[in-house]
């Protein structure tokens, strides 16, 4: 699995800048792996989730890092080692940094653009893209930061092979690419429903064609300004959807190229959008939208990726 999890950054996040006593800020550490849920802790061989391996460094004794932590509070031992450690995806190793985000990160800009393609550069004029989305039919679940599911990498393959599921893919990469950080999804889009929901997911291509699942994310259109304040969307306007596909650690081959999918759905890891209006929980019927997804010079839709120069 390639995302890291959420709940845990936004506190060590919280904490480091808001704790109550400077010590307390200053004393934050955060250790961040690739394993499923739990999996690193309950069994600390594990080495990958899904269908990944990430090697023998994936495997950690997390219980003597927490010994530690707790022996350091509460009998005064020395606190060593670093603030932040992260596990690199691709290099398969662990990493020490300062604090996290990562200050020496570029976010950068990665745009959709017509037949399906990504590029550095953004687009011009291009037409929209579009897919039919059905709530009876949804897009399979593939792995992903899953609890109950089978998580970590799957290939996402079948899904992409779907005609609900918009692919855009770049060019070979000449050189590899490390993303760490927050990865976040802008995108320009309109709806026949009042409602639906609006999925992204960032992919590695390897040079066999395998789709690794890296991060993604999912935004419910009533919920594009506010959670506590949802509102309907008008049918066949261009809403800005601003997609939060949390984080990750990884670096992208040399011959390998990055994807992005577009969809409506990801069931069951997120519950069905019925389409109609009503709230899912609730719903009594499903409808069947038409979705555009637009990627032009007025509304440009765009990943922005927290590069780290190599």
């Amino acid at each position: 699995m390639a995302a890291f999890q959420y709940d845990t950054l936004t506190m060590y996040r919280t904490l480091r800048a808001g704790a109550r006593t400077g010590y307390a800020r200053e004393n934050q550490r955060l250790v961040m792996g690739p394993w499923a849920h739990l999996l690193g802790y309950a069994k600390p061989e594990t080495r990958g989730a899904g269908e990944a391996d990430f090697g023998p460094e994936a495997a950690i004794e997390l219980h003597a890092i927490q010994r530690d932590w707790f022996d350091h509070f509460f009998r005064g031992t020395p606190l060593d080692g670093p603030r932040v450690r992260i596990f690199v995806l691709g290099e398969n190793r662990w990493r020490d940094e300062d604090d996290w985000p990562l200050a020496r990160r570029v976010e950068t800009p990665l745009y959709l653009r017509a037949g399906g393609s990504l590029s550095w550069e953004p687009p011009g004029d291009e037409e929209p893209d579009s897919y039919v989305s059905d709530p009876a039919d949804p897009v399979p679940s593939l792995g992903g930061a899953s609890l109950a599911l089978p998580p970590g990498v799957f290939d996402q393959r079948p899904a992409e092979a779907r005609d609900d599921v918009l692919v855009y893919t770049g060019d070979v990469l000449a050189e590899p690419l490390e993303i760490t950080g927050d990865v976040t999804m802008t995108l320009h889009a309109a709806s026949s429903a009042p409602d639906c929901d609006f999925v992204a997911r960032v992919v590695d291509v390897h040079p066999d064609g395998y789709a690794w699942n890296v991060v993604d994310g999912v935004v419910a259109a009533r919920f594009r300004e506010s959670t506590s304040e949802p509102t309907l969307i008008e049918p066949g306007h261009v809403y800005v959807y601003e997609i939060d596909l949390w984080a990750t650690s990884i670096v992208i081959a040399a011959g390998h190229r990055l994807r992005v999918e577009i969809a409506s759905s990801c069931f069951p890891r997120w519950i069905r959008n019925p389409q109609t209006g009503e709230e899912p929980v609730r719903a009594t019927a499903f409808a069947v939208a038409d979705q555009q997804v637009f990627h032009d010079r007025a509304r440009p839709s765009h990943l922005t990726l927290p590069v780290i120069p190599r």
